[in-house]
């Protein structure tokens, strides 16, 4: 018998929930030790998000044990938590695929498994969500399924989570919420809500002493929903008055149990089988570990939230090569605002909940009063931007292109409409790899372009980067998007001088004859490449244009485009539906030129996860795609 297998004798046995079930309850915890020591082996040599599940190991094999998933539904908030998840759910032997072109996906997800009940790569939503799913297995009388959403404490600051909330406790319901409070999202969490939960304790023997009591009061005909609401409402008041502390759930009308060890999966199995037959909205508060049983990422979960290769018994990380590498383009932007806030004192930053992701840590560290990370909470990061901006102060609000579409209708009320000076940096924009279809920003240029008032505009490289950085800050900008890449540039050095580049003025890269192609953002040094192959191999001419800004176009530079030539290529890092190649093809026809157009970019679907350089390929948009395409086009 291998090592692997001494070390595996329940889990190897396991397929699916139905399999766990079958386990004595005392058996759980040795069961909980194989699963997260599988958990580190695999995702120590096939790097995924890390902490998050080994923090919520106990919980998983609990609700998987205790619910008769998959027809009972679990929904999980944000797929960090889940891997233990997927393991237990028909996935053990594949997981070593996770996150690889081709693998299981990062993410949970209906298309991958019946086990996995909604979209959750974006926090916020499974209250929302499982409360729908509830409600309609009450209206299709499947009286007997149970619904429970998974949500943490980082993701219960999203607006999302409060409205869900609201209409959770004014909606008839058996809802089962459990919040997972770790004190942590992905950096540490912030705001209000972190304090209250710190401080949150209720008493378990006066929950089973109401419950009790509302069970006699049925039977002798004395409750009825009516009046269980109003005394719920006045127990909630007297247990308030007593504690001395008020119970945001509960105000609510939504039963608060907790805050319990959420380690202790015997405890766990016992919780939850009570509150699974119990009626009424019920919130299960848990206070768990991210990277539990894993003492580096214990001491540093936010380092080891997405950590790449190491060795599962010592914690060493496998380094990055010696040799040396572009700076990667988030760690350019942090660095250039910290510059750029010494000379201009109205400078600002906020980032929601992503402050080393997006590297804003780096002002928070040298200006702590000048940086702000407000959780996550998109919508509220971009109107509290608009707010600082109309005061007079100039806002740079970093944020990832997929998540600013949940702050679409923000930016556009309370910062476009008003023409307000915020600078809108969008980091991760385009494909952005193993996070899939959930983290790639695509659809950022398609969306924000029709929005009136907005700059937008994409760097070629590092340096440029910078200058747009300077220049939106500049007075009377109004509000400058600015988006670029995840991952590492393209300059070996990239200080240079802070100067303006002209709002609405493209670049010539190359001159020549026989074909334009016009680029927006770093994709075009792969363009630049994929040029030069094909003129070496056809001893062609072709001319390649830097467009810089999506809005407002460089109108002489498409002129000139138009009246030279016949065939042009558009290429773009992003949707290439309604996107930049979208925007030319509209300004050519508007203005009477009518060329051949061919637009290279992300497909109308969504795009699977894997490496970068994989999903280039498969969109058409890497060196071998784009040379293929200008030949073609010659």
């Amino acid at each position: 018998m291998n090592q692997d297998t001494e070390q595996q004798q329940l889990l190897k046995d396991i397929n699916i929930p139905d399999d766990l079930r079958k386990l004595e309850v005392s058996q759980l915890p040795e069961l909980c030790k194989e699963l997260r020591q599988d958990i580190i082996k695999e995702v120590s040599c096939n790097p995924g998000h890390f902490a998050a599940s080994l923090g919520t190991v106990e919980l998983t094999v609990a609700l998987h044990y205790v619910f008769q998933t998959p027809y009972d539904r679990i929904v999980w908030d944000v797929g960090h938590q889940a891997y233990g998840h997927k393991i237990l759910t028909g996935r053990r032997q594949t997981f070593s695929t996770n996150r690889k072109f081709g693998g299981i996906r990062p993410f949970p997800s209906p298309q991958e498994s019946e086990y996995d009940t909604f979209a959750c790569g974006h926090a916020s939503n499974s209250i929302s969500a499982a409360l729908g799913m509830a409600v309609a297995a009450q209206l299709k009388g499947e009286k007997d399924r149970h619904v429970v959403a998974v949500i943490g404490d980082g993701s219960m600051s999203g607006g999302l989570a409060f409205e869900g909330l609201n209409n959770v406790s004014t909606t008839p319901n058996d809802l089962l919420i459990i919040l997972n409070d770790n004190d942590m999202s992905i950096d540490n969490s912030v705001g209000g809500m972190k304090e209250y939960l710190a401080n949150l304790h209720t008493s378990e023997g006066y929950n089973n002493l109401r419950d009790k009591a509302s069970k006699v009061l049925r039977k002798l005909g004395l409750m009825d929903d009516d009046r269980r609401k109003s005394l719920i409402r006045l127990g909630n008041s007297l247990k308030s008055t007593i504690a001395q502390q008020q119970n945001i759930f509960e105000g609510l009308n939504i039963r608060y149990f907790g805050p319990i060890n959420g380690h202790d999966v015997l405890n766990l199995v016992r919780v939850l089988k009570q509150l699974k037959e119990m009626k009424g909205p019920k919130l299960l508060h848990l206070h768990t570990k991210k990277g539990k049983g894993f003492e580096p990422a214990e001491k540093d979960p936010t380092a080891w939230h997405a950590a790449g290769k190491f060795d599962p018994n010592t914690g060493e990380q496998e380094k990055e090569s010696t040799q040396e590498l572009p700076m990667k383009y988030q760690d350019v932007f942090g660095e250039t605002l910290v510059e750029l806030a010494k000379q201009n004192p109205r400078i600002v930053g906020i980032t929601p909940a992503m402050p080393s992701g997006s590297s804003m840590n780096k002002l928070m560290e040298v200006m702590p009063d000048r940086a702000f990370d407000v959780g996550i909470a998109e919508g509220h990061a971009a109107t509290f931007s608009g707010g600082l901006a109309k005061e007079g102060l100039q806002p740079f609000l970093s944020i990832y292109s997929s998540f600013m579409q949940r702050a679409f209708d923000n930016i556009v009320h309370d910062i476009a409409l008003l023409r307000l000076p915020v600078v809108i940096c969008l980091d991760r924009a385009g494909l952005v790899g193993e996070d899939g279809p959930t983290h790639h920003g695509m659809l950022d240029m398609a969306i924000l372009r029709t929005v009136p008032h907005l700059t937008i505009a994409s760097p070629l490289n590092e340096q440029e980067l910078r200058r747009l950085m300077y220049t939106a800050q500049l007075p009377d900008k109004g509000p400058f998007v600015i988006r670029y890449p995840r991952g590492r540039g393209v300059m070996d050095d990239w200080h240079c001088p802070l100067e303006e580049i002209p709002v609405g003025k493209g670049q010539l890269l190359k001159d020549g004859k026989d074909l334009a192609v016009v680029s927006i953002g770093p994709i075009g040094n792969l363009a630049s490449e994929a040029i030069k192959q094909v003129e070496a191999e056809t001893g062609k001419s072709i001319a390649h244009y830097d467009l810089r800004f999506l809005k407002p176009l460089d109108e002489e530079m498409l002129k000139e485009i138009g009246k030279r030539f016949q065939r042009i290529v558009t290429i773009e890092d992003g949707a290439v539906t309604g996107g930049m190649g979208s925007a030319v093809l509209e300004w050519m026809d508007a203005h009477g030129f009518h060329p051949q157009v061919e637009r290279l970019g992300i497909p109308d679907q969504f795009i699977e996860h894997g490496k970068v350089a994989e999903l280039y390929h498969i969109c058409g948009i890497d060196v071998e795609g784009i040379a293929k395409c200008l030949s073609k086009n010659l």
